[in-house]
């Protein structure tokens, strides 16, 4: 038979529409993204389970993270751009398939081609052709211009509404904007810091010491931190693999929130014998791993600070949460501390038993909106109000906790002036027995933390989470 013939018979593979072929990191992403619309899900506790679970490593899981995370981080720009492109409402399924190839085709390496035509090829397998037709259409618009092209027609102009150019450039609620230019203190370095919350951030570890340390760590492929002597950088690889972390003598912790706990460890207190700490929402148990090694096996950085220097060891740590599951987690990753399922509001301990308190208080988190790439359209300022309530109330707790010439830390993962330095002024104002300490005198080496006493730490100033600390010393 012809050529010709074998065309007529079906005998050609170019009759008919492509199969599209399975692609696992996109799925894997769409599932992700799909995840967090309809029930929400957590993507970073969803998409490490998920890879794991479909055995997608290497290549293929780096591209299924930064296609989860980097899409949801952008969705504010990327559904701006999406409905100029549209002549009607997508559903959801469709518009979280649009927002994944927006972000191959403005913010990825992608070529145009591959990234709508895995885009489609992943509508006909998931959800159908009509779906995939129209997706196409769409893709190919968006396409036509780069993000630097689109910007200027999705956002609003810069001289008549700053906060909202940036919160479409940068994909951030406009609530967010302003609440992050307030605690800067201006505009100046706005466009920085949004850019470093849209950043993947490295993964940092914490040798935990008497347990672990950064030599160790080096070991196994980190680098030094760069403030804390405990931390260690680790730019690839999976932590968990890490023997000093599946043995909980090290852990994934950021280099802010192992600095706060340090620095609370770091402030003089008189008296004699074993100190008591009380870290008083512990869980999950980052701050009170360390904190826990510490009060046993003392501050091995050899930080001089004066008179009595470094914490040289002889502490025991009493760490509550108000979650009994949260409670188990921290139970998980300390080796010597106490551990109890407790509500701070309502102490089931006496006044004035401890020396230094920790209170990593319940906040908006939107200092790791980098980590939780979701959160940001999670939030709701609706909400913060209570939250202050709270944030007091406990304050007051851990004040009543400490004997006079303890320390109390005060620590939010989230700069708003709500949480952060107006929580800490009124508490401050109405007690009569609590003065605030500079906090930026005990963590050396660390510049950028703001005009005082607290410390502001930033994702664009020094790579962290942007954390708060203030320290209150109770007065006798």
């Amino acid at each position: 038979m012809s050529d010709a013939g074998n065309r007529r018979a079906g005998g050609s593979r170019r009759r008919g529409p492509r199969r599209p072929v399975r692609d696992q990191a996109r799925n894997a992403a769409f599932d992700v993204v799909r995840a967090v619309g309809e029930r929400d899900a957590y993507a970073n506790l969803l998409l490490p389970r998920l890879l794991r679970d479909r055995g997608i490593k290497g290549r293929d899981a780096a591209l299924a993270t930064e296609l989860a995370y980097g899409t949801l981080r952008g969705l504010g720009t990327y559904d701006a751009i999406i409905e100029m492109c549209s002549d009607r409402a997508p559903d959801p399924d469709v518009l979280d398939a649009l927002r994944l190839g927006a972000h191959q085709l403005l913010r990825m390496r992608v070529p145009p081609h591959a990234a709508v035509g895995t885009t489609v090829d992943l509508v006909r397998l998931r959800i159908g052709a009509g779906a995939a037709k129209f997706v196409n259409a769409v893709l190919r618009k968006i396409g036509s211009r780069t993000i630097e092209e689109w910007l200027p027609i999705v956002a609003p102009d810069a001289a008549d509404d700053p906060v909202g150019h940036l919160a479409v450039a940068h994909g951030h609620p406009r609530w967010i904007v302003s609440a992050f230019r307030d605690a800067l203190g201006g505009p100046d370095e706005m466009p920085a810091l949004l850019e470093a919350d849209n950043a993947r951030p490295l993964v940092t570890l914490v040798a935990r010491p008497g347990r672990s340390s950064v030599a160790e760590l080096e070991k196994s492929g980190a680098a030094p931190g760069r403030y804390s002597p405990y931390a260690a950088y680790l730019r690839e690889g999976d932590p968990g693999q890490i023997a000093a972390v599946a043995e909980t003598r090290a852990a994934v912790q950021d280099e802010a929130s192992q600095l706060v706990a340090l620095a609370l460890t770091r402030v003089p207190v008189e008296g004699d014998g074993e100190e008591r700490w009380l870290d008083l929402c512990a869980g999950p148990g980052g701050k009170a791993g360390l904190l826990d090694a510490i009060a046993v096996h003392g501050d091995q950085a050899g930080i001089d600070l004066g008179e009595p220097g470094a914490f040289a060891g002889g502490a025991r740590l009493l760490a509550a949460d108000l979650q009994h599951h949260r409670a188990r987690l921290v139970h998980q990753t300390t080796r010597d501390a106490w551990v109890v399922t407790a509500d701070g509001t309502e102490p089931a301990w006496r006044e004035g038993a401890f020396d230094r308190v920790m209170l990593d208080a319940p906040c908006t988190g939107l200092g790791a909106l980098r980590r939780r790439p979701e959160a940001r359209w999670r939030r709701d300022p609706a909400g913060i109000g209570d939250l202050g309530k709270l944030q007091r109330r406990l304050l007051g707790t851990a004040l009543d906790a400490v004997r006079p010439g303890g320390v109390v830390a005060y620590v939010t993962c989230s700069p708003h002036l709500a949480e952060t330095r107006v929580v800490v002024g009124d508490v401050v104002t109405r007690r009569k027995d609590a003065e605030q300490l500079d906090a930026r005198a005990f963590l050396p080496g660390v510049d950028g933390l703001g005009e005082g006493p607290h410390a502001q730490f930033w994702p664009h100033r020094h790579g962290t989470d942007a954390m708060f600390l203030a320290l209150l010393r109770k007065r006798h």
